[in-house]
């Protein structure tokens, strides 16, 4: 009896390597058992992806490490070809030391993307990380990164991810500056940093950290941008200044599709002189999206009915109130709504969600304001923050009370 036709094994090449991608580094190795043809294809896979996982468990981490550390060896000794990408995640110490000489096996085969999520602890970045000028990607978790003198960048790059890195921000500004092709920027767990960012293809920013001060100096083709912004303890650094944040920040982003704001991101924009009318219209903003705005600062307040009466194109808008203080604070001396707010239309507003609302004045006219101005407005979601209920049916009474300019508006009261 003949043997079967061995129709895997007489697949196309190109369909073989799509299935071996498509498996974890582990179960493509695996399949070299298959036939003597199979011994040895997944060597020249160009993705490379490797976790805790890729060995067996033990309950002993020494053996798990130890394990993990001769796989991946064997692996880069075994593959034939280039390397494109490269991804470590493990929370094991121990193999630090193996990971510079991996980095350098990989920075002569023409690394493209680069990603170590490693646990807490010191890892020094090594040099020959800043001789992998192909990268198209680098992501860093937990690292000590200190370029050496004569690094200029990588001309390459498009996406850099550094997260709780260990770095001068000198440092950041530079690396920035040297990649003038990269178009997504996220820098997490920072302290303390003043930070510069000069990338005129940038177009996605992510940052989440304790930030003394942002300038976007050269990013006009940004489309998004997401901040979470812890303040500083020093607050009079922001209070001393008399550039308005908001024109600082935004005011070189003509492109801006969407905007997100954590935390205290909106006091942040809030200091400074107000000029008035910004310079700048965002004619391609859809959506805002603000959390933790504080209704009871006026300086707070004028700065979202800035962004929201500079977006004509504005369809979806999110806010959040931050908690009312239990001493509430002093009234301000003018009120924001008499002045000529109300001549303005948002004319393409659909959808406005307004979350753990209290009822204090600024909210409430704020939501009378986006009633009353936006003709083609659907619904308008309040969910509270109150426990007590009659002061939550006060509020829903007074909001039925606005006027809406859209015939379809539909006003809806969740409870939190």
């Amino acid at each position: 009896m003949g043997e079967s036709p061995d129709f895997i094994s007489d697949l196309p090449q190109s369909i073989i390597e799509n299935i071996l991608t498509r498996l974890s580094i582990r179960d493509a190795i695996r399949t070299s058992v298959l036939s003597s043809k199979w011994r040895y294809k997944w060597s020249t896979l160009t993705d490379l992806v490797f976790d805790e996982k890729c060995v067996s468990p033990s309950n002993d981490r020494c053996v798990v490490e130890t394990n993990l550390v001769r796989f991946i060896t064997g692996v880069l000794l075994l593959h034939q070809g280039p390397i494109h990408k490269f991804q470590l995640s493990t929370s094991f110490k121990q193999c630090r030391p193996d990971i510079d000489q991996w980095l350098l096996f990989l920075s002569r085969n023409g690394i493209k993307e680069l990603v170590l999520k490693l646990g807490e602890g010191e890892f020094r970045v090594p040099a020959c990380l800043f001789n992998c000028l192909k990268l198209t990607c680098l992501e860093l978790c937990h690292c000590e990164f200190d370029p050496p003198q004569y690094f200029k960048g990588f001309s390459y790059l498009k996406s850099l991810n550094l997260h709780q890195i260990l770095v001068a921000p000198e440092v950041i500004e530079s690396l920035i500056s040297g990649c003038p092709l990269l178009e997504f920027l996220s820098l997490s767990y920072f302290d303390s940093l003043v930070l510069s960012i000069s990338a005129p293809n940038l177009m996605y920013l992510y940052l989440d950290g304790e930030f003394k001060d942002i300038f976007l100096e050269n990013t006009p083709k940004l489309v998004a941008i997401s901040v979470s912004m812890y303040m500083h303890e020093d607050v009079t650094d922001f209070e001393q200044s008399s550039d308005y944040n908001l024109v600082k920040f935004l005011g070189g982003v003509p492109l801006l599709e969407k905007l997100v704001g954590y935390i205290y991101f909106t006091k942040y924009l809030s200091i400074g002189d107000d000029p008035g009318r910004l310079p700048l219209t965002y004619i391609h903003l859809k959506t805002i999206e603000l959390y933790q705005v504080c209704f009871e600062d006026a300086d707070e307040v004028l700065v979202l009915l800035r962004l929201v009466t500079h977006s004509p194109n504005l369809k979806e808008l999110k806010v959040s109130a931050s908690p009312v203080q239990p001493f509430p604070l002093e009234e301000e001396g003018f009120d924001l709504f008499e002045r000529d707010y109300f001549d303005y239309k948002l004319p393409s507003l659909e959808t406005v969600k307004i979350t753990d609302a209290s009822g204090i004045r600024y909210e409430l006219e704020f939501i009378r304001f986006l009633l009353g101005t936006s003709p083609v407005l659907e619904t308008v979601t309040v969910s509270s923050s109150l426990s007590d209920k009659d002061a939550k049916m006060d509020m829903v009474i007074e909001l039925l009370r606005y006027p809406r300019v859209s015939p379809r508006a539909q006003l809806l009261f969740l409870q939190d």
